[in-house]
């Protein structure tokens, strides 16, 4: 325990996979991270502190992608995992975020167990990524990753989700973030980041039971906004959904915007 964060890992009979529990409400909430370069579990004190007015309505439980990955790893098996390890640790009704590849891990939850979720928010996701963005970003993500440039990784990694304001301010801090990734760090992110291509849920979007959320960034470079739009306008006729588009933060608006927890916090205690 440090700070009120609980660090630990969940085991099935197929896999390991890192969590972080913080918080001390009476709801449960489930947070999926993005793709990173190295484990968010490194930052879980930063993680603790951006969520922390949740703390009093929700104990937050944030999971890790598998820690032994196969050789490939599509959204679908992430999804899979992240829902045997939530189920492994009993939790149910639970408030789940997913944000950007964790969204599109979200969706495949809310979609194949909807026993679990009580309310889904979906944070610069997409419910299909197309290979024009893949083969943009990602693809040039990927190929830094193989060629072991951290120090490039990073600063691409950054100037794609931050805006340009932002991205130049954390350039030093981006760069020493760097120095501590190692082999395996980049050679797991080039499995995960590969697990996105091909990803497309967005047949299936209209089957996700649970009310919806979706926050998004009109100048998103990583997935771009239309891809929150898409998902809110299969789901806009039901009353239980709702859609709040962002400018001027980014991919990571997450991470960025004032208001972001408010948001969530009203919108899951509605």
């Amino acid at each position: 325990m440090s700070n009120g964060i609980e660090l630990s890992k969940v085991t099935t009979d197929k896999f390991t996979m890192n969590y972080m529990k913080f918080g001390c409400g009476s709801k449960t909430m489930v947070i999926v991270p993005g793709l990173s370069v190295d484990s968010v579990m490194k930052y879980a004190d930063a993680v603790a502190g951006a969520y922390a007015p949740m703390t009093e309505d929700f104990a937050v439980y944030l999971f890790d992608r598998r820690s032994d990955l196969p050789s490939t790893y599509s959204i679908q098996d992430m999804a899979d995992d992240t829902a045997a390890a939530i189920s492994k640790l009993g939790l149910k009704d639970i408030y789940l975020f997913g944000a950007s590849q964790g969204g599109m891990i979200s969706m495949v939850i809310a979609l194949d167990h909807p026993e679990l979720v009580s309310k889904l928010i979906l944070g610069s996701t997409a419910a299909r990524v197309d290979q024009e963005h893949f083969s943009g970003a990602i693809t040039h993500w990927i190929n830094l990753a193989a060629a072991k440039d951290a120090e490039g990784l990073y600063l691409s990694f950054g100037e794609a989700l931050y805006p340009p304001e932002v991205y130049e301010q954390s350039k030093d801090v981006l760069k020493q973030c760097a120095a501590g990734v190692t082999e395996d760090d980049m050679a797991r992110f080039v499995i995960l980041a590969k697990g996105i291509s091909g990803f497309d849920v967005s047949s299936r979007v209209k089957g996700i039971s649970c009310p919806v959320l979706v926050l998004g960034s009109e100048d998103d470079k990583v997935l771009g906004g239309d891809a929150s739009r898409e998902i809110y306008e299969v789901l806009s006729s039901r009353a239980d959904c709702d859609i709040h588009m962002y400018t001027g933060f980014g991919h990571a608006v997450y991470d960025l915007a004032p208001d972001y927890k408010e948001r969530m916090t009203e919108f899951f205690l509605r």
